[in-house]
């Protein structure tokens, strides 16, 4: 992929998102980086505004989103990858979880990521190219974490968008990957990326006890190296077939594989009850 490429990342102040920057930066192409707060962006990359366009962007709002967008292709003249990476961990179980804080992640998680494409494929239709990159998780794939279930219900989400979109925009040479990291060493489990409930219910144990675990043993001790994840995103863009899906650590790699293996099981074993529910299928005994 040629450094001229012009990249769009949201959530680019912190984590993965700031360390994509900062690799995209040196390696010499052109960034959008979108967050809350633009001056965090130019304190955390400072850089030449032929190279960096830091953009204070509202993900919820889709104005501001749109504006964000148009300043990109106004600043570079296009927009070639888009990296949808913002977005914020949530812990709690259904139950104790309001319907505000549950819809306050979905808004970011998704929606915001519902509004960057939606504002920025009129650019890649009119180029008849691009590729869009939306980072989702190990838990939107895999979503047996108790006290997870929202926060894998906006990354299964994402998985499902991703997949029609990847259909609906290949006729115009878009490309689309969705993304399922595993534990990767950033500020993803930190009091300011992690929500929990304000009302936590405590007959939820196992809750409580993974809230704990991540909050204080696998945070800092995650075995994912950020600086490799974002290494390989961009040589996702580099390859002119990308897959549909890139899971990235070996504890993503295993999980899928749980996953997959009690899908198969579950299908095997109910076959007899799947199969027979047809107009011209004998009814299950």
């Amino acid at each position: 992929m040629s450094t001229q490429k012009v990249w769009f990342v949201t959530g680019a102040s912190k984590g993965l998102g700031l360390s994509l920057v900062k690799q995209l930066i040196d390696k010499g192409y052109r960034v959008a980086a979108t967050s809350r707060n633009a001056d965090d962006l130019r304190r955390a990359v400072p850089a030449d505004s032929a190279q960096l366009l830091p953009l204070q962007v509202d993900l919820k709002t889709e104005a501001s989103v749109r504006e964000a967008i148009q300043a990109t292709v106004q600043h570079f003249g296009r927009i070639d990858v888009v990296v949808n990476n913002a977005g914020y961990g949530m812990a709690g179980s259904i139950e104790e979880l309001t319907d505000q804080e549950a819809r306050e992640n979905f808004d970011i998680n998704v929606f915001g990521t519902l509004n960057v494409i939606r504002s920025v494929m009129p650019q890649l239709r009119s180029q008849q190219a691009g590729h869009i990159i939306n980072i989702a998780s190990i838990g939107g794939f895999f979503g047996s974490f108790p006290g997870f279930g929202i926060y894998c219900a906006t990354k299964f989400a994402v998985e499902g968008l991703s997949e029609s979109l990847a259909a609906e925009v290949k006729p115009f040479g878009v490309n689309v990957t969705v993304v399922e990291p595993g534990y990767f060493r950033t500020e993803f489990l930190t009091t300011g990326s992690l929500a929990v409930p304000a009302n936590p219910i405590n007959a939820y144990e196992s809750v409580r006890a993974t809230q704990q675990a991540h909050q204080f043993e696998i945070n800092g001790n995650q075995p994912g190296d950020p600086e490799k994840a974002v290494a390989a995103l961009i040589q996702l863009a580099a390859e002119p077939n990308p897959p549909l899906h890139l899971f990235l650590g070996q504890d993503a790699y295993d999980l899928a594989y749980v996953k997959i293996k009690a899908m198969q099981d579950d299908l095997e074993t109910w076959k007899h009850v799947t199969v027979a529910t047809g107009f011209d299928s004998e009814v299950a005994a």
